[in-house]
């Protein structure tokens, strides 16, 4: 009689296999990054896989300006769009990790 336990042992071997690929992916997410610009470029924000922000450059000129109410959008803008790129970067190695299967938890 064939052993009932040996499909759940390659199973479980899989999914050991699986997890210690994604351990090694978001070790690597901090070393690839994203920008954000907003302004046409007068603010520039850069966000890692990890989902840290990890560079802000400001031109100066619109410092001078004194308009900090719109800097302050400028920032919000180019940093939502920085998250965005990430995330997607990040989905997009996972994606290819998973075979494209949606996985609850996973970006």
């Amino acid at each position: 009689m064939k052993n009932p336990f040996g499909n759940m042992n390659n199973i479980l071997k899989q999914a050991q296999a699986m997890q210690e690929q994604m351990a090694k992916i978001q070790e690597q997410a901090a070393s690839k990054t994203a920008s954000g610009t907003a302004g046409g470029g007068i603010v520039t924000v850069t966000a890692n896989g990890a989902m840290q922000i990890v560079n802000v450059v400001i031109d100066p000129e619109v410092v001078k300006s004194g308009d900090v109410d719109m800097l302050q959008d400028l920032v919000v803008a180019a940093t939502n769009e920085a998250l965005r790129k990430a995330k997607e970067l990040m989905e997009g190695e996972m994606k290819a990790l998973t075979g494209g299967m949606k996985i609850p938890g996973l970006f």
